[in-house]
């Protein structure tokens, strides 16, 4: 019997979409895997392939027509034999209710072509021929299921070639009454999950990895931030060779007793610039805009449950010797999980530092309820003009994300000024 061409399902999601185009003609031949036609979702263009072969009888949806349901009848096919007759037999029977979108496992992206419905005395048979050993159904177009039925062929024991691992007639080629041997494919067949993984709609392969509270809470109070708070971003480059220099000497002098870091000289400068410059120390709520007294400072820090920031309070008051040993404490127990809540709930400014992987620039989100945070980059040698000479110089890139309701262009543009001068003379922190 003629084959239904239905509009196919593109996506999970997909209603409906436009036809825009058709590569076949009424009368041209058509083979599996051939593309037929293209549709537009709402997302994309995408091509379709034949999953069957024969004659295109009739197109019914021309090219250009828009909000085709999924489902709807777009064409026939015809095979070896078939004529306008059948058309118009089919064309009959589509005026029965549509059925319902496709089943999930029937994968979005293959075109969905059906036969005819068989008589109710042998829904039965063919509901057992689509069933493999282990309870799997088989996709098979349907000639090659009337193939199969004519030459009495086991389809559980073929390897098809068509669009996710579907049977079609040049897979039956060859094969006898009974054949259990599958034929060579024509494609490489869908993955198949083993032990725990599992396969999405597409066919895909993956493993499930549950969220614990900590990423389920991060990853709301990020989309909350993303969401609700107007970030806007600023970029300062610093010249970081003498805070090289200071860290080199005082670690140096420390004979083992402590190792500074460059990020704990970017926690003491934030701090410091802070208490300099405090109009960017605050905070929005719809009442007032909160403006704090000391300089909490949060800095960023990934373990295995997530990301956490450990606060380093009144950090202005702290020598870069206590922030160091204060934040390799927190950061220690931030990755055993045992922080006090007081300890990463709060703060007035985040710190994030991403240097030590070779990340040269990037932008941080905001954590609420603070107003800035500061993404750090590691340090590059570049050149530049000093003087008439042209030397060689180490800067590190900050950026720094704002909260446009509390903190204004110009307030965090000054703020990052303050900061650079700390940054590049960091002998000022020591005062």
């Amino acid at each position: 019997m003629p084959i239904k061409v239905l509009m196919p399902a593109l996506s999970p999601t997909m209603t409906e979409g436009n036809l825009a185009k058709w590569h076949k003609a009424e009368g041209d031949m058509v083979e599996s895997g051939d593309v037929i036609a293209e549709i537009e979702t709402d997302k994309a263009t995408m091509e379709v392939e034949a999953v069957d072969e024969g004659v295109l009888g009739k197109i019914l949806v021309p090219a250009g027509s828009e909000n085709v349901k999924v489902n709807e009848l777009i064409a026939v096919l015809l095979e070896e034999g078939e004529n306008d007759n059948d058309i118009q037999d089919i064309l009959k029977s589509s005026e029965a209710p549509k059925a319902a979108p496709p089943e999930k496992d029937s994968g979005p992206e293959e075109p969905v072509t059906k036969k005819a419905e068989k008589p109710a005395d042998k829904q039965g048979q063919q509901s057992a021929e689509l069933q493999k050993n282990d309870g799997k159904r088989i996709f098979a177009s349907p000639l090659a299921r009337r193939i199969a039925e004519e030459k009495g062929i086991n389809l559980s024991a073929i390897q098809g070639s068509g669009p996710r691992g579907r049977i079609v007639k040049a897979d039956l080629e060859g094969a006898k009454g009974g054949s259990v041997a599958p034929q060579a494919s024509k494609s490489p067949s869908a993955p198949q999950p083993t032990g725990d993984q599992k396969s999405n709609e597409f066919g895909m392969v993956y493993n499930e990895i549950p969220n614990n509270n900590i990423k389920k809470i991060t990853a709301q109070r990020l989309q909350e931030s993303k969401q609700e708070v107007p970030h806007f971003y600023l970029t300062i480059e610093c010249r970081i060779d003498e805070l090289m220099r200071t860290r080199k000497i005082m670690n140096e002098q420390a004979n083992g007793e402590y190792k500074l870091s460059v990020n704990d000289f970017v926690i003491k400068a934030c701090a410091n610039a802070l208490k300099a410059y405090p109009a960017a120390n605050v905070s929005w709520t719809d009442e007032a805009i909160r403006q704090f007294i000391h300089s909490d400072i949060s800095v960023a820090v990934s373990t295995s449950n997530g990301l956490i920031t450990p606060i380093v309070k009144r950090a202005e008051t702290k020598g870069l010797r206590e922030i160091s040993a204060e934040v390799k404490d927190l950061a220690g127990r931030a990755r055993e999980g045992k922080l006090k809540p007081e300890e990463f709930q709060g703060g007035t400014f985040s710190v994030s530092n991403l240097g030590m992987y070779g990340i040269k620039e990037f932008g941080a989100i905001i954590n609420p309820p603070q107003a800035c945070i500061l993404a750090v980059g590691a340090g590059e040698n570049k050149p530049y003009v000093d003087g008439n000479d042209i030397k060689i110089g180490t800067f590190m890139s900050c950026t720094l994300s704002v909260d446009h309701r509390a903190v204004d262009g110009a307030v965090g543009a000054e703020y990052l000024q303050v900061l650079k001068t700390y940054i590049e003379n960091p002998a000022a922190m020591l005062l």
